[in-house]
């Protein structure tokens, strides 16, 4: 049975998800305040980058000192430094609060707020639904202390796992309602990646407000529709160190996000798919399967990667959402070991 902890810290998750897509670089987080009597007298969240955390959002919202001696909830361990906006542990103290309450501590260096409150004497406890609050910031996590951006490739195939014909061809492997599902996938990142061979072999115009194409030789045509809309960074290699003979992606993504780019989407081939997935620079995988069957092996696969012999030396995933868009699955699925 879930107990009353448990209880608080999944409303500041959904508190937390309010602000998905407004508040990068920063972690997205809900916070629950009780009085000493048990009963919820303020909720708050962090509305956008820059504004108010979500434990002063909450906090500034009394006015009758009614958390004094109550708990507060909050899903990332209390700011102790001034940033676009003062520590949050100051407001807890000052607001009286006898109890936190906390999902996970901040990988951030700079944050030790759980040692200040408890030298104000604020009982706290931590580590409730931990992973989960965990898997709600994994971008944060990823970006705090890897310094790179969060990568999902996309992919679309057929039940035995082809993205198109030998021929290249592959309109349409998915259905309509299913291909606008991606169109609104594209807006929750701040970039989109793909490579020279897809715009060359597709002419997508993947509409986005940044780009990045990866194009060693400087391949793709000039009016290619990818250039029509948006802002690009093109990956060649005169700007890019090669690894093998090829592009480091590895460097690419380093590139960006020293460029503010946070999140990454791809969209590509299975020779960059392959690629991306041996040297561990995925961290999730978005896969629409389409009820087709090509039957052809020499169709192109999703992933054109390693030799690998041996079934246990496959890369492994954890599925936590299937979805059936228009005819489609849409699997979504994160990497165990990156």
């Amino acid at each position: 049975m879930e107990n009353l902890d448990e209880t608080y810290m999944k409303m500041c998750f959904e508190l937390a998800l309010k602000g998905k897509n407004l508040v990068a670089p920063n972690p997205m987080v809900g916070c629950v305040v009780l009085d000493k009597l048990g009963n919820i007298v303020s909720k708050g969240y962090h509305k956008k980058y820059g504004k108010n955390h979500a434990e002063r959002d909450a906090l500034l919202k009394l006015k009758n000192n009614e958390a004094s001696g109550g708990t507060l909830y909050v899903n990332l361990e209390p700011c102790s430094h001034y940033g676009k906006t003062p520590p949050c542990v100051d407001i807890i103290i000052e607001n009286k609060i006898k109890k936190v309450v906390i999902g996970m501590r901040d990988v951030n260096p700079k944050v030790d707020g759980i040692a200040k409150l408890q030298e104000a004497g604020i009982e706290i406890v931590t580590g409730v639904l931990e992973q989960e609050a965990k898997f709600l910031n994994r971008v944060f996590i990823k970006n705090m202390t890897k310094k790179l951006p969060y990568v999902v490739l996309k992919t679309a195939t057929t039940m035995d796992g082809k993205i198109a014909t030998s021929t290249g061809d592959s309109k349409w492997i998915t259905s309509e309602k299913a291909r606008k599902r991606v169109y609104d996938m594209r807006k929750e990142f701040d970039c989109i990646m793909t490579s020279s061979n897809t715009v060359i072999a597709d002419n997508p115009k993947m509409e986005h407000k940044f780009k990045c194409i990866l194009d060693k030789d400087s391949r793709t045509p000039k009016d290619s529709l990818i250039y029509s809309q948006g802002k690009f960074y093109i990956a060649t290699s005169e700007n890019t160190p090669l690894k093998d003979g090829k592009l480091d992606v590895k460097a690419i993504l380093k590139a960006l996000y020293s460029k503010g780019i946070y999140s990454v989407f791809v969209e590509c081939g299975g020779t960059l798919a392959g690629s991306m997935l041996k040297d561990g620079l995925i961290d999730e995988i978005y896969q629409f399967i389409a009820p087709k069957i090509l039957n052809d092996n020499s169709g192109k696969s999703a992933f054109d990667g390693d030799y690998v012999p041996l079934i246990s030396k496959s890369k492994k995933l954890t599925i936590y959402s299937t979805d059936i868009i228009g005819e489609e699955i849409l699997i979504k699925a994160t990497l165990n070991d990156n």
